[in-house]
């Protein structure tokens, strides 16, 4: 067996894409029961190349095109002299066509049946061919019982085309998913595998093509692309006869009383990734600490003097790039702060909005049409809960409708944050228009991300990509990707577990300057 892609491939598909993709195959001349062969053929080779000690398996079997792969999967490990058991859930006599084909083979060949739960025996593997990517409503009865009963046992599993329970076009669970070791997935890769609770039930995610003709493929343009750090371009040399001025001017707001240490942290990452000039707009309480920690920062108190408004005004007026929201809390100081922002910046101004700053926004409801091509929102999903007015379980139970309605609602690129993080990016970003995408999953990051600081450093890097002449757009994207695959760097390094925010900085610079080359500069 060998797979169409060393990586998985940047198209990413809705169900009925997908179903459409496999009906014009099998037009073009492969039956349905060659794909289903093929299929199972696949699977059985990833399972042993996994597995090499594999001496029984026990394949789950439902109803429908999914429990007929699992049939022929059965039928070709007990050709193959391994000792196979049919756990059926659903009823072999409701099903048609070659999944019914598939049942009767498997009659004819003497391989065992039952309906009862097994326990996991050494050297054995279990397959999850129970419900596919078919499901639309939550998991009940027997199924439900059986799911329950395979994620409570220690038999590796493997699932085939999608974990059982888990909704392909989402990435949500219905009610309850198959927790997999491995999920082989077939003809085209399909969107919910990689986010939302999907990357927690596919376990390893390897695709088959099946050997779909690419003509075939090309009919089907893809409404969502998965990228992730070795996608990007690389960053445009430097001039000799640059100066500090000539990449830029990043300046933090945030940092109320307690939470100094999140516009630390975004100043820091934004000095890491190569901004000219990083200031901080914060609470006078915190320059000491700030600038002990980090002396390149120029830090402005808001208690300083009675001259702190105008020379926030000033600075706003002059500045690269903004990032709003880090620490900045949802009380009066916070307040006021996000009104001398939106009074002093100009029409054209990058802005990236976080955290606390989003609440602010929220109140506004539109950002105004002659800026919102340069400014990003990056909320997690109890933050975007709250600008769509929404509850955090509808957000996360369609990550793909929630972002763009982000992105319609505010009229900013938008990215919801979470596993498999997804962005919608402004049609006006020359790239995008190029390559005719508009919705972008990255495949970067690591369960060890999820502590505090970790969006800190985020917003830190975006507004210092922003500010070396990056769209605002093309720095989300971008800076998505780099925060994504230093946080894998750094667990490779430290660990996921206790991994911290400001392990990412090293990691960042790193990334970073192996890309400057001559004449490799990014379409902004």
């Amino acid at each position: 067996m060998s797979f169409a892609y060393p990586r998985l491939p940047p198209e990413l598909f809705t169900v009925q894409a997908v179903r459409r993709l496999e009906t014009e195959f099998i037009k073009a001349g492969t039956p349905g029961a060659e794909l289903m062969r093929r299929a199972a053929d696949s699977a059985l080779e990833a399972l042993l190349e996994r597995w090499p000690q594999t001496k029984r398996l026990s394949v789950f079997v439902g109803a429908g095109n999914n429990a007929g792969d699992g049939y022929c999967l059965a039928n070709l490990a007990h050709q193959r002299g391994l000792f196979v058991q049919l756990v059926c859930v659903g009823d072999p006599e409701t099903l048609t066509g070659d999944a019914a084909d598939a049942a009767a083979a498997a009659f004819e060949l003497g391989i065992a049946q039952t309906t009862e739960l097994p326990l996991s025996r050494i050297h054995e593997v279990w397959v999850d061919a129970l419900l596919g990517i078919g499901l639309s409503r939550e998991v009940e009865g027997d199924f439900l019982r059986t799911i329950e009963w395979l994620n409570l046992c220690k038999a590796p599993i493997v699932a085939l085309d999608c974990p059982s329970g888990l909704c392909s076009d989402t990435g949500s669970e219905l009610g309850k998913a198959v927790r997999a070791d491995l999920t082989v997935t077939f003809i085209a890769l399909k969107r919910g595998l990689l986010t939302g609770q999907g990357p927690s039930c596919v376990g390893d995610l390897l695709l088959d093509e099946l050997g779909l003709p690419p003509a075939i493929l090309a009919k089907a343009p893809a409404e969502v692309w998965r990228y992730d750090w070795h996608s990007h371009f690389s960053l445009p040399a430097r001039e000799a006869s640059s100066h500090k001025g000539s990449h830029g001017h990043v300046v933090i707001i945030g940092g109320d009383y307690g939470f100094g240490g999140a516009a630390l942290l975004a100043a820091e990452a934004a000095l890491h990734c190569g901004a000219g000039l990083v200031s901080v707009i914060t609470r006078s309480a915190n320059r000491s600490g700030m600038l002990a920690r980090c002396p390149e920062l120029m830090v402005l108190g808001t208690e300083d003097d009675d001259s702190a408004i105008s020379r926030i005004d000033a600075l706003l007026e002059r500045t690269t790039a903004v990032v709003v929201g880090p620490g900045l809390g949802r009380g009066r100081w916070g307040g006021a702060l996000w009104r001398r922002l939106r009074a002093s910046l100009r029409a054209d101004s990058k802005v990236l909005v976080d955290a606390d700053a989003l609440y602010f926004l929220a109140d506004e409801e539109q950002i105004s049409k002659s800026s919102k091509q340069q400014w990003v929102l990056t909320p997690h999903p109890g933050e975007a809960a709250m600008m769509l007015g929404e509850s955090v379980a509808t957000v996360q139970a369609d990550r793909f409708a929630s972002v763009q309605a982000l992105h319609k609602r505010y009229g900013a690129s938008a990215l919801l944050k979470g596993a498999g993080s997804l962005l919608c990016i402004g049609r006006d970003h020359q790239f995008m228009q190029k390559h005719h995408v508009r919705n972008l999953l990255c495949t970067e990051g690591n369960p060890g991300m999820a502590t505090g600081g970790m969006g800190d450093v985020l917003a830190g890097a975006v507004g210092a990509l922003m500010a070396q002449g990056l769209s605002g757009p093309f720095g989300l994207e971008f800076g998505v990707a780099l925060h994504g695959e230093a946080g894998d760097l750094a667990a490779q390094r430290c660990g996921e577990r206790g991994l911290r925010a400001s392990d990412l900085m090293p990691e960042l610079r790193r990334l970073l300057n192996p890309l400057e080359a001559p004449g490799s500069a990014p379409e902004l």
